[in-house]
């Protein structure tokens, strides 16, 4: 069902971007005002993210760790898994930002022959790398309709993108690789039956709407032409807060901006948040050094405890008169 609401979502919003142009001449709506809106929700929500995060008070010291932490000097420690300064704690961060180490070393569990096994989850990694970094990729090479002139290593970039050199207009990789990425994430979460139970709308959007993108992308490059010329007019006019709609930019255009619009404004309130999340996450950005140094609690405060001296002291002869015993008669 949440599979199913998802995608006819997306459809909605692509049909509404189509009728809004086709029918009702809305260019300048889906062209100006929505693209302005959902950056401004993008950049005032993920702000207002990590700042709801940066105030969430961390009291205790609690990184994960899977190595060796560091103790006596003949035992030797782990210092990527269970680092104890901060130099460790960036080479961590680094290795989880750019290649996943935690979910490379990811197990699952299962029931084969009667006897629980555990098994690794390489696929699920090198998918998820893969989406992210054709995602980037694809994101970068996007700089030339915002920027003029282009700089140079973006056009660097799309050569390298471009380097098979085949079709016409030249067959670009990431983007086809990252259609195959997140429909290999859509398959892998859809038809295995523990990741499905646990799988709810709010996973299932994110791949939908970013299918919806990949795929409008791909079919304004090589299959419904639109003005590029008439395009960069557009994008140039936004960032330089002198819009302008040309005519003739075609429908696919506006659905394929719309749901982009739709993917900006929805981020800082989704799982996709993660982005900024894992920088601020105590279980990663802590050096493990609680052999070091000692961490108190700042926010503890005193406390007036009941002594049982006190407690004997109040109820010594009630406590006499059932039988119980005294330290003092």
């Amino acid at each position: 069902m949440e599979m199913f609401v998802s995608f006819c979502i997306v459809v909605l919003l692509a049909v509404i971007a189509f009728a809004g142009v086709e029918l009702v001449n809305l260019q300048f709506l889906f062209g100006v005002i929505i693209p302005y809106a959902a950056f401004a929700v993008f950049v005032i929500g993920f702000i207002n993210r990590v700042i709801q995060w940066g105030r969430s008070p961390v009291p205790f010291h609690i990184p994960t760790t899977c190595g060796q932490q560091k103790s006596l000097p003949w035992i030797k420690d782990s210092k990527l898994d269970n680092p104890t300064g901060t130099l460790g704690v960036i080479g961590r961060m680094a290795l989880e930002v750019f290649f996943f180490r935690s979910l490379f070393r990811n197990l699952k569990t299962g029931i084969q022959n009667g006897e629980l096994k555990y098994t690794g989850t390489k696929w699920l990694w090198l998918g998820g790398l893969i989406f992210h970094y054709s995602f980037f990729i694809v994101l970068v090479r996007h700089l030339r309709f915002f920027t003029d002139p282009v700089p140079p290593f973006v056009n660097y970039l799309d050569i390298l993108d471009g380097y098979l050199k085949t079709g016409s207009p030249n067959l670009l990789i990431t983007g086809w690789v990252l259609l195959g990425a997140v429909i290999y994430l859509f398959l892998r979460r859809a038809f295995i039956p523990g990741v499905r139970y646990i799988s709810l709308t709010a996973d299932y959007f994110p791949l939908f709407l970013i299918t919806g993108v990949a795929l409008s992308g791909i079919i304004m490059r090589y299959y419904i032409k639109v003005d590029i010329v008439s395009v960069k007019q557009l994008t140039m006019g936004l960032v330089t807060f002198s819009p302008v709609v040309p005519q003739g930019i075609g429908s696919i255009f506006f659905i394929h901006l719309f749901l982009i619009c739709v993917l900006f404004a929805y981020f800082p309130f989704s799982k996709l948040m993660h982005m900024g999340g894992v920088f601020l996450s105590p279980t990663r950005n802590l050096p493990n050094n609680s052999r070091i140094r000692r961490h108190i609690n700042p926010w503890n405060y005193d406390v007036k405890v009941h002594t049982y001296e006190e407690y004997e002291e109040e109820f010594r002869d009630k406590m006499k008169s059932v039988g119980l015993p005294v330290e003092k008669e």
